[in-house]
């Protein structure tokens, strides 16, 4: 893994130099700090910085790496898994390796195939090649949007880079966005919170020539439609062995490195069965690394990982993290994310990756993702009670029913915003995750100024998002798959995968690998039966089969349980409070555009009074206002009056 930043000048007019390249690069050099490079074209048009983590072909994989005749140049960030045989295949075709590194085979199946080449690559990428002779800029990123890329138009040049702080470090405004947070598109689409600067959606390719800027989708979840899923006549059993088979695979393709290979365990069923598989895989016990909040066991989950370390032989590592801890660390990782926190679980993922740098690791396999593509979560398994439950045994969905009736915590029950209704018309069905994510958003509007008030006031932000889709791929499909689709969009690779995976984790260098997101695994799961996901209660029924063989019986029968942090309100004369408190009282909070700054702080009085409930409810806001001071504190951020356009 490692981290890059070019520039590409369309307009010789318009070139930046060098030096604000290498300046850009020092802002991520966290990604890679073994070693770096710039290389700047004959014509000043392109240039090309990087910041290398070496993680296979340490001697020599230093980038950009070039073709023979150097015409074609290329930076990558990320793996590239089963590149041995895809790199043997082209040696007989007469490509010329200059490295070892997994990187250069993309630059040669673009040599060879061009764009339709890139589609051989496997694995967390991003990536941009230069193609000298066509001026040509090509940006790529994977399929499930594991590793970031981010781009920027600006005066005539085009940016993308591992990290926005790059791009800002070569000269581009940090500028809010209004637009994007009023409408949620820093998390419903792939906007950011600065203005200019957007990331390549998961599965994308960018084209760039002189003559502008092309974006196009070259993969995307292909989810079987109910009917075909319901008139399968594979047997459970094989498709059991399936899941297993694939994911086997994936494993195995991950744990090739040529620097050892370590595992986050959280204590969770998806986490536990990766060690299992990865141990057997590879023969030998794995370095396991668990968070642990001691000091809120309601929020603990040692004690099963611990249980999973010690069936597997695993050397385990428990990090204790307090609420100092996360006090002292909360403004650090904020400035990694670039986007708000709205629990602290994030800068507990930022400490443990920094305890598993210092051990000497640098790659760690996670479970990640399992969730999302064998329905994991709580709201996908409400989704499946309420809205299809064919196949499912009726006493069990009867119980399910009837305790959704009566508690319904998180979720609106009345006065749902106007563009849910709407949404909820054009599926024919509700979405959970959607109807959750709505009543907070309705919270936080409450304390917004006037001034955003009049200018976004009739913006839609769920309307925005279902418009920006591609509605065929939610044709016939069933409602639990659409909610899953709808969650891939938008939270899985602009939260999840960003606030829970590479951004903690190569803030200290350490590379995350998730074989459950390995696209091939991705592209079973859609073909699934949604009764093999979620089977009453059970939800990831099939993966809990699947791996049922590494996994002890206590976690092979565990519900899920979301890995959280202790929320701020619980110890209100606590540290990580007391930060919340210092900072949303500051003049921070009064240079946001966002917010009456009266209104939060009259909020914030009043949170001792309130029941703990409510104050649970308010947390994650909470959360969100402070991590929002402390990026205007990190990057000097400006406000830019504007005209509101809806996000394209």
């Amino acid at each position: 893994m490692c981290g890059f930043l070019t520039v590409y000048s369309s307009n010789t007019a318009e070139q930046v130099s060098a030096e604000q390249v290498k300046r850009g690069i020092n802002e991520i050099k966290h990604r890679g700090p073994d070693e770096n490079s710039v290389w700047e074209s004959e014509d000043s048009r392109m240039i090309m910085g990087h910041a290398r983590l070496s993680i296979i072909g340490l001697d020599n994989g230093l980038q950009p790496i070039h073709n023979t005749d150097n015409s074609i140049h290329i930076v990558v960030n990320g793996e590239f898994y089963d590149f041995e045989r895809i790199r043997d295949e082209l040696k007989l075709q007469g490509c010329q390796f200059k490295t070892a590194s997994d990187s250069e085979i993309a630059l040669h199946l673009y040599s060879l195939y061009g764009t339709k080449g890139l589609h051989q690559l496997r694995g967390e990428f991003s990536l941009v090649i230069f193609d000298q002779r066509q001026n040509t800029v090509i940006a790529m990123r994977d399929r499930a949007g594991v590793k970031p890329l981010f781009f920027s138009e600006y005066q005539g040049r085009y940016y993308f880079a591992s990290e926005i702080k790059a791009i800002i470090g070569a000269g581009v405004d940090a500028v809010w966005d209004e637009s994007s947070y009023n409408s949620r598109a820093f998390y419903l689409s792939n906007h950011t919170l600065f203005k200019d600067i957007k990331s390549v959606a998961a599965g994308h390719m960018m084209t760039v020539t002189p003559s502008g800027a092309t974006d196009a989708c070259y993969w995307d979840i292909d989810y079987k439609d109910a009917e075909t899923l319901n008139a399968s006549n594979v047997s459970d059993e094989d498709y059991i062995q399936q899941v297993h088979d694939s994911i086997e695979t994936a494993v195995k393709l991950r744990l090739r490195s040529d620097v050892p290979v370590g595992i986050y365990l959280s204590g969770g069923v998806d986490s536990s069965a990766i060690l299992g598989m990865a141990t057997q895989l590879s023969g030998r016990p794995l370095d396991a690394f668990n968070l642990s909040f001691g000091e809120m066991e309601d929020y603990d989950e040692n004690r099963f990982a611990r249980l999973a370390a010690e069936t597997h032989g695993a050397k385990f590592h428990t990090i204790n993290v307090t609420q100092k801890d996360l006090a002292d660390n909360f403004e650090k990782a904020v400035w990694h994310n670039e986007t708000p926190f709205f629990n602290a679980h994030g800068v507990a993922k930022y400490i443990l990756s920094g305890i598993v740098e210092k051990s000497g690791n640098k790659v760690v396999l996670t479970g990640e993702g399992a969730d999302e593509v064998f329905g994991g979560y709580p709201h996908f398994k409400r989704d499946m009670a309420l809205f299809n439950s064919e196949n499912q045994d009726p006493a069990v969905i009867e119980s399910m029913l009837a305790k959704i009736k009566k508690n319904n915590t998180g979720y609106t029950h009345q006065g749902l915003p106007k563009d849910i209704e709407w949404l909820t018309e054009q599926l024919g069905h509700g979405v959970s995750w959607l109807d959750n994510q709505a009543g907070w958003f309705k919270e936080l509007q409450g304390v917004y100024s006037d001034s955003q008030i009049e200018k976004f006031g009739q913006v839609e932000p769920y309307r925005l998002f279902f418009n920006q889709l591609d509605h065929r791929k939610l044709e016939s499909i069933d409602p639990v798959h659409r909610s899953m689709y709808l969650w891939a969009k938008s939270f899985l690779p602009n939260f999840v995968l960003t606030t829970l995976g590479d951004r903690m984790e190569m803030a200290h260098s350490i590379e995350g690998r998730i074989p459950l997101l390995d696209h091939h695994v991705m592209e079973l799961a859609a073909q699934l039966p949604v009764h093999l996901k979620i089977r009453g209660n059970t939800e990831k029924y099939v993966f809990r089969e699947a791996m049922k063989q590494y996994l002890p019986h206590e976690l092979y029968t565990r519900k899920k349980h979301y890995f959280r942090a202790p929320p701020s309100t619980l110890l209100q004369k606590g540290p990580l409070f007391e930060l919340v408190n210092d900072t949303l009282n500051s003049s921070d909070l009064d240079r946001i555009p966002f917010f009456n700054a009266a209104k939060v702080r009259a909020l914030l009085a009043e949170l001792p009074t309130m029941s703990p409930q409510r104050q649970a409810l308010l947390d994650p806001m909470l959360m969100e206002l402070t991590s929002l001071c402390m990026l205007q504190r990190k990057f000097n951020m400006k406000t830019e009056s504007i005209k509101y356009k809806v996000a394209a």
